[in-house]
């Protein structure tokens, strides 16, 4: 069968106007919230496909209950902050102990040394840092990749994202490395520090890294943000070899793949990093982020800082390693992010795979789904993408939209920028059988 786009013109005014009228409480605060610029405290919150942003009583586990009473079963978890569930109970035990203990000393919390044993055994590498945000983390594990190579540029890949990080934001088009068109402000040509090339691409890949200019290479180990793109067999073990002769350092960075599995696609695979960098998840959604070294990293950190002189390293930023963070990892790591976790979320995701699968035959659409653990995605071509380019080629907006819209209403919050699930621990186990109906209802109506 085929969309078809009449309907789905049809679809999508029914569904606002559904969505408007069942939610007057966050209709009438959206429309209060003006000291925000843009209406919302962060702009991303404008990127759903509904006429206004719904406002968000509470949420706990993966249910989210907005502020006209509906509850949703949570399968964006905030785009990956609260891949744990929300709240879980043992973080939000810690949080309570230590508040009124003092959230931040810029002195080392007592919780530092346990925390530290947690990161190595979770993660692998010995010496870690800790950031507000896997994007400071990308962002200091890159200049200090640049401090130890002596070499000025970085290699990404097409559709990769890193977070807030200036080098990882271009595009590789028409063999060129170039910024995002829809950057804020940029006052500096990326291509002379970046070279993007395409993902799954060996040859270019060892091109780029052959021309010795490469001081890191920063990668997921599967693409996540442009859709789910997953590494073909070889790549990531060809990539790990080419930076070892070249004498690049390869960041590999887990934020979105920690769904893979216990301690995220480099524990699960065996791949090696120089360097690790998570953030959104790791704290069980409170702002942190952590870089990891190897030893060979980190002595070669400790002897360009015995060079240089003192002072401003633009590394480090004065909330960073707080007691209030350290309660978060400690518990995070320690007691939410343990075997029996993955073992559900990725139960629940396999369950969702299947049912999404089984609708896709049903209404014979030339779809497909790709699942990395506990993250799933539905992408509208009949195999899954090798690369940025054929992901995008398979794109339709209003499309997408529209199923984002149909979901919210049948009670599924998915994320926004893409198709993407999230199975959060303790999903109900009703919940495939309850998506699959929800799709349906809404795929009867628009072919």
């Amino acid at each position: 069968m085929r969309i078809d786009d009449s309907k789905l013109t049809q679809f999508i005014a029914r569904e606002q106007d559904a969505y408007a009228q069942g939610r007057p409480v966050s209709r009438e605060r959206a429309a209060s919230s003006n000291g925000f610029f843009g209406g919302v405290p962060q702009h991303w919150m404008l990127d759903w496909a509904t006429s206004f942003p719904m406002q968000v009583s509470h949420a706990s586990g993966t249910t989210l209950t907005d502020i006209d009473g509906h509850q949703l079963t949570d399968l964006c978890l905030g785009d990956s902050g609260a891949m744990f569930g929300h709240s879980p109970p043992a973080v939000a035990h810690a949080l309570r102990n230590v508040a009124e203990q003092g959230y931040t000393t810029m002195l080392p919390s007592h919780l530092a040394v346990e925390v530290s044993a947690l990161l190595k055994a979770r993660f692998g590498l010995p010496f870690w840092q800790i950031t507000l945000s896997a994007s400071d983390a990308n962002r200091f594990a890159l200049r200090a990749a640049r401090a130890i190579t002596g070499r000025k540029k970085v290699l990404v890949f097409d559709g990769c994202y890193h977070g807030a990080v200036d080098e990882t934001a271009v595009d590789f088009h028409d063999g060129q490395t170039r910024a995002k068109p829809s950057l804020w402000g940029q006052a500096v040509d990326l291509s002379t520090i970046t070279t993007c090339v395409p993902f799954n691409d060996f040859d270019a890949a060892q091109i780029a890294l052959s021309s010795g200019d490469i001081a890191c290479v920063i990668m997921e180990p599967a693409l996540t943000n442009c859709g789910i793109v997953a590494p073909v067999a070889g790549f990531l073990d060809h990539i790990r070899k080419l930076t070892r002769q070249y004498g690049a350092l390869l960041l590999i960075d887990e934020t979105h793949t920690l769904s893979t599995g216990l301690g995220g696609w480099c524990a699960v695979h065996g791949l090696e990093p120089d360097i690790f960098v998570a953030g959104k998840a790791v704290a069980g959604g409170i702002a942190a982020g952590i870089w990891g070294l190897s030893d060979e990293v980190a002595d070669s950190l400790h002897r360009v800082r015995r060079e240089i002189p003192a002072g401003h390293s633009g590394v480090g930023t004065t909330l960073s390693g707080s007691h209030l963070q350290m309660a978060a990892l400690r518990a995070c790591l320690g007691d939410v992010m343990t075997q029996a976790t993955y073992d559900d979320m990725i139960a629940s995701a396999m369950a969702l795979e299947s049912a999404i699968n089984a609708q896709i035959a049903a209404y014979d659409l030339p779809w497909c789904v790709v699942r990395i653990g506990a993250r799933l995605e539905t992408i509208f071509a009949p195999r899954p993408p090798i690369n940025a380019v054929e992901m995008r080629a398979s794109f339709n907006n209003k499309l997408e939209a529209a199923l984002h819209l149909g979901m919210i209403n049948r009670g599924f919050l998915v994320t926004p920028f893409h198709n993407m699930l999230l199975a959060g621990p303790g999903l109900p186990t009703d919940s495939a059988s309850r998506y699959a109906h929800a799709l349906s209802s809404i795929l009867t109506q628009l072919t």
